[in-house]
């Protein structure tokens, strides 16, 4: 999925696959989510996300329903780390992970 963003190509063929999140749900419940974080070859990080009707990936359709669908959403570094934390992607802050050097020992 291509989407441009204040003037900014974000391309998931293009960009570095980080983590990804799935909510658990089949895809065939109006609850399913999904969600990839992505770095652009120039240090951007983006959201792919789908969903069902039922997800906050929905959009309206018809005359009173709504619809799965899917989206890129731009990121600062921060709200990436966010993501991450959020969705326990736990690899990215592992040793030599995106995020490494943003976490200490407790």
């Amino acid at each position: 999925m291509k989407k441009i963003i204040n003037r900014k190509m974000y391309n998931t063929e293009t960009a570095t696959m980080l983590g990804q999140y799935w909510n658990g749900i089949g895809s065939s419940d109006f609850r399913t989510l999904t969600e990839t974080l992505y770095k652009t070859k120039k240090g951007e990080y983006f959201l792919h996300g789908s969903g069902g009707p039922l997800s906050k990936y929905s959009e309206p359709c018809g005359s009173n329903g709504r619809c799965g669908s899917e989206d890129i959403i731009a990121l600062t570094k921060d709200q990436a780390i966010d993501w991450a934390e959020e969705n326990e992607i736990i690899e990215l802050f592992e040793e030599n992970g995106e995020f490494a050097d943003v976490i200490e020992e407790a």
